[in-house]
């Protein structure tokens, strides 16, 4: 069962890492739709709590758990036949959701996400290890999946919560 996990895991990483297309929103990012020729559709819009954002005309449009492809195609299918025919529409992010530090870090917390960042720079950001932080044993819990293990090369991605255990000597 934790291979299968590990493997999700891993799987996740590498597809974020290697096609940026693939990632998926949740709350808390930030996009941009544009709707081309039609800057009243357009905008800057944050993903809500319940994984949606607001649009003028068409209303809520799901976007928790999507790419911005196919956040796209649900706003073109929403604007069309009723609104605009051939609409074409472009959703960009603007800003991730943050990733949380847990534990023995010396400002455990919530941190902006930033591209490429590493559990090393997660650390670094969080004031780095208390002196009781079990330094080889990290844990990244992602999408609500069970805690895997990491080490300071492990990519973190937004909406991860790394734990730093306390050690026992």
């Amino acid at each position: 069962m934790l291979a299968a996990i590990a493997m999700l895991f891993v799987s996740a990483t590498a597809a974020l890492a290697n096609d940026p297309s693939g990632y998926r929103l949740g709350a808390g990012d930030e996009v941009r739709v544009t709707v081309f020729n039609h800057a009243d559709l357009s905008g800057q819009f944050t993903v809500s709590g319940d994984g949606v954002i607001a649009l003028p005309l068409v209303g809520d449009i799901k976007a928790g758990g999507m790419t911005p492809q196919e956040v796209e195609s649900g706003i073109k299918d929403a604007l069309e036949p009723d609104f605009l025919k051939n609409a074409s529409v472009n959703v960009d992010v603007l800003n991730y959701r943050p990733f949380y530090i847990l534990g023995e870090v010396n400002k455990p917390g919530s941190y902006p996400y930033v591209s490429g960042m590493k559990v090393v720079n997660a650390v670094a950001l969080s004031g780095g290890y208390t002196v009781r932080a079990s330094q080889g044993k990290i844990f990244i819990e992602r999408g609500g999946q069970q805690k895997v293990p990491a080490d300071p090369q492990t990519q973190v991605l937004p909406g991860d919560i790394v734990h730093v255990p306390e050690r026992f000597f």
